[in-house]
């Protein structure tokens, strides 16, 4: 597949359950024939390889593996590009393993399990001939600079090559394609990083390839397909000529770096090497986005025709609810304290404006990114916004306390609330869990982060270290809904009582109703989609006024879901457990005569001449 003129080798992940709703859909209704056609549209379409994923935490995935992988290989067409066996869990791996003919790609092992189970997991693939994708974490996390991917990629190949014999170049290493340009300064360099890491990989592990996913890159511009599919270029564009030759990317919506309009490109240039004259490229960038979103919105309101040039700021003449609102949804702080000061006079408490008018903007900026029409860097500026309102009427509402207690001063801050985040054990992803703690910190919540990798009893200790008053889960691989599961089962075991939340990208709403919330018996159990709704979730949880309803409401809507998942799986039943009896083979024992094996268990053929078979093999298949 890597040959000398091919400089870049593309994945397709349209059979991906992550990757593609459609994909997800037709296997979840037991459509295969359906699923196998969208692997044959790839195949025609250029991919030169197949990703199969079929994990989800409402789906048996090695069951699924087997059976998909038999009837897409069972196609001429699918059958002649590689296969990239994609899961989170090692058996679903070896699953497809064992029904994959030819040369496949196994994605991914790591050593964040220690060395001990990466020597395992590689002497296993490479028994079945498999190359294999190794992701830059470790023992530490998801390394996010050029010197972590080098240093764990570095161990990990001094691992494969000099201990597992690993043939090289069956190795890739996908070096952790990040979230760039969201709002948050400590993810500008993450194109740079991957970069760099690239480069260094290539020419320090030779043999080996680098791999990634491109869609990570821009998640923050969700929405805005062109300037992603820009921006994939413009990074593709340097990534390759520094080392990168091969990535899951959308090649027919790709366009050529050169056809990009030259102001774009340059901006594009400067935010994926992360360097400017000025230093402002990130802004610039966000701005854009900004303004050709507006440009959409307004070809779009007028029916496709001409746009009618607006009048300057004229949600300055709406009541100051809406200003506010307005405000929030477009990340404007111009005016937040003069219109923060005007809600104040008008409502009879400070708090009241909160509740009010800012949690009614955030609400809707919450369902504006969950459909897509507004992406990271505003839900980041939002919340600032939100932040910026907060801290006016902080001492507003301190000074309310303080009159209520008597005229005596609290000395400690006071906080809507303590939430402790994590993400589960056995998985190392963390971006969106630090985007919740940022918007919920805007939002006057005390956010306890603890991280990655983090152990059932660790949190529990932590929650009751803090008296926290929510606990969110966090996961993106799908192990991670396992670890979830059995985390709601110990905190119902050891009487926590507060709500809990669930997140991350392989959690949905239908998992957390079937699978988690039966389970956890001390509070109410939350699916939060994204961190956008982070904040309207939390609040309703904890306003006296709002919570009883709130969660009644959720539990009505769970029980309903649960419902629907059990009728759907009726129709897959089979027969009563007495029938399925009634109809089990029966077998004379005594009388049956077994031959007894030459030898039991397992036996390997290191070194076998293939010569010796050609007598044996019936040729008319091949032909």
């Amino acid at each position: 597949m890597f040959k000398d003129h091919i400089k870049f080798v593309n994945v397709g992940e349209r059979c991906n359950i992550s990757g593609s709703l459609k994909f997800k859909k037709l296997i979840k209704e037991d459509k295969y024939e359906a699923a196998i056609a969208v692997a044959k549209d790839q195949v025609e379409n250029g991919a030169q390889i197949l990703d199969f994923n079929l994990d989800d935490g409402l789906i048996d995935g090695k069951k699924a593996m087997t059976r998909f992988m038999r009837m897409a290989l069972s196609d001429p067409d699918i059958a002649k590009v590689p296969i990239m066996i994609d899961s989170s869990k090692f058996e679903v791996i070896e699953a497809g393993l064992q029904n994959c003919q030819g040369k496949c790609i196994v994605n991914s092992i790591s050593l964040k399990g220690g060395e001990d189970e990466f020597r395992s997991n590689a002497k296993t693939i490479m028994q079945y001939g498999a190359a294999v994708i190794v992701m830059a974490f470790d023992e530490q996390g998801q390394a996010a600079t050029a010197l972590d991917k080098i240093r764990i990629c570095k161990r990990a190949y001094k691992i494969l090559v000099e201990e597992v014999g690993f043939n090289p170049q069956d190795i890739v290493f996908d070096v952790n394609i990040l979230t760039i340009a969201t709002g948050m300064s400590e993810h500008d360099n993450y194109a740079a990083e991957f970069i760099e890491a690239a480069g260094v990989l290539r020419k320090d592990c030779p043999g080996c390839h680098i791999s990634g996913g491109l869609s990570n890159l821009s998640f923050g511009f969700r929405g805005l397909n062109e300037l992603r599919d820009a921006m994939h270029s413009v990074f593709l564009y340097h990534a390759i000529q520094n080392g990168m030759n091969m990535g899951i990317v959308n090649a027919g919506q790709i366009p050529i770096y050169m056809d990009i309009e030259e102001k774009l490109r340059n901006l594009l240039d400067e935010v994926i090497l992360n360097k400017s004259e000025d230093g402002n490229h990130v802004q610039k960038l966000i701005d854009y986005a900004q303004e050709e979103k507006e440009r959409l919105d307004a070809i779009k309101a007028a029916g496709g025709g001409a746009v009618v040039a607006k009048k300057v700021d004229p949600w300055r003449e709406y009541e100051v609810e809406e200003r506010l609102k307005h405000a929030l949804i477009k990340g404007i702080d111009k005016y937040i304290d003069q219109d923060t000061e005007e809600a104040r006079q008008k409502f009879p408490r400070p708090l009241h404006v909160i509740e009010g008018p800012l949690m009614a903007g955030m609400s809707i900026v919450g369902d504006y990114f969950g459909s897509g029409k507004m992406f990271l860097p505003q839900v980041i500026k939002s919340a600032r916004v939100m932040k910026k309102a907060v801290n006016y009427l902080t001492p507003f509402m301190e000074a309310e306390k303080t009159e209520l207690n008597g005229g005596v001063e609290q000395t400690e801050v006071s906080y809507n609330g303590t939430v402790v985040l994590a993400t589960v054990k056995g998985d190392v992803h963390d971006i969106g869990k630090n985007i919740v703690g940022v918007v919920l910190g805007c939002n006057n919540y005390k956010v306890i982060d603890m991280g990655v990798m983090c152990s059932c009893q660790s949190i529990m200790d932590e929650v009751k270290r803090h008296n926290a008053d929510i606990v969110g889960l966090s996961g993106l691989i799908t192990p991670s809904l396992d670890e979830m599961v059995f985390n709601a089962k110990q905190f119902s075991k050891a009487g926590l009582k507060i709500p809990l939340l669930i997140g991350g990208a392989t959690t949905s709403k239908m998992h957390t109703a079937v699978k988690i919330e039966p389970y956890y018996k001390g509070n109410q159990t939350m699916y939060v989609l994204d961190a956008s709704r982070s904040v309207v979730v939390v609040q309703k949880l904890l306003n006296p006024e709002d919570q009883d309803e709130y969660k009644a409401d959720t539990k009505a809507e769970y029980e309903e879901l649960r419902k629907e998942y059990y009728d759907s799986q009726k129709d897959k039943s089979f027969v009563s457990l007495a029938k399925a009896k009634s109809k089990a083979m029966k077998v004379d024992w005594d009388s049956l005569r077994i031959v007894k094996p030459t030898f039991l268990g397992k036996r390997v053929f290191k070194e076998y001449d293939l010569k010796s078979l050609v007598d044996y093999i019936d040729w008319d298949p091949f032909f």
